[in-house]
């Protein structure tokens, strides 16, 4: 059964970092794009990061670009999001998923397949 699950989320000060996984099984990741996205109360779910099966290519929303970073480990079959300088704006349920693409990734949620199940981040003093 192909599952996807996120971990890492929880409640920090703004300024704190936070860093999330996301665990692939009965799957390897190795062929799959992966995307972190997130979704607040009353929002619309939006792409927070995404990479490529290499890890050749990242990218980034505009209101993340230099406070996050993205990263996978084949190996472990797991992707990381380590999130800096968090802000309240930040606060969101965040998800990954996982597009079976060789060569690049994108951050449209539409286009991926599996899904997690999410991890709540709050970022309140």
């Amino acid at each position: 059964q192909l599952q996807l699950v996120e971990s890492g989320g929880g409640l920090v000060q703004p300024g704190g970092s936070l860093r999330l996984s996301c665990a692939a099984s009965g799957f390897t990741v190795d062929r799959y794009a992966i995307g972190w996205f997130r979704q607040a109360l009353g929002k619309v779910r939006e792409g927070v990061s995404c990479i490529s099966s290499s890890g050749g290519i990242t990218k980034y929303a505009d209101s993340v670009k230099g406070r996050f970073t993205i990263s996978r480990d084949n190996a472990k079959n797991t992707v990381y999001l380590q999130m800096n300088s968090l802000k309240p704006e930040d606060t969101a349920v965040y998800y990954c998923a996982a597009l079976r693409s060789d060569y690049n990734a994108y951050l449209i949620p539409a286009l991926y397949t599996y899904w997690g199940q999410g991890t709540q981040v709050t970022v309140s003093s």
